[in-house]
């Protein structure tokens, strides 16, 4: 083991802990159907972001992979900031409560939607860009066949709570 994987694994780990307390503020402060919300809309952004036809138009003049894969977090970014006001549009806000009530829930819900972003960041996303392969949690978000079953899990978290 060198310094070099050390680093990645730091890297990486500070990237999913990022992701979780992101989430879990995000779910203490606004609560449970914000939560559920941004959920729902990362997967409807997963849905156009693999459909989207006009990757070549719209990205072709991009030299380096580097800038490549930046624009299309980017516009990722974008679609799931879209689709989630759109969640936030048409689902009722049916949840009154205060922020640090329901907390197991909201890190629940917290915890399935880093499962999103991190399966999404490996599999459809170019995240790989900036990461070095072959640290531990690549070794467990990354493998193809386990895509549908992370895919599933925030799925079942939401349909549990």
């Amino acid at each position: 083991m060198d310094w070099g994987y050390v680093l990645n694994f730091i890297y990486e780990t500070a990237y999913f802990l990022a992701m979780f307390g992101l989430f879990t503020m995000y779910a203490i402060f606004k609560g449970r159907q914000a939560i559920m919300n941004v959920m729902v809309g990362l997967y409807l952004a997963l849905l156009i972001s693999i459909e989207f036809p006009a990757y070549e138009q719209l990205f072709g003049g991009l030299d380096t992979a580097q800038s490549l894969a930046l624009a299309k977090l980017a516009f990722f970014a974008a679609i799931t900031f879209f689709t989630t006001a759109l969640f936030f549009r048409i689902m009722p806000d049916e949840f009154r409560e205060e922020k640090f009530e329901t907390l197991g829930k909201k890190l629940l819900l917290a915890a399935g939607a880093t499962i999103l972003v991190m399966i999404f960041s490996f599999h459809v996303l170019p995240v790989t860009e900036f990461l070095t392969p072959g640290t531990p949690l690549q070794s467990l978000f990354a493998p193809a066949n386990y895509f549908f079953y992370w895919l599933l899990m925030p799925l079942v978290i939401l349909y549990i709570l």
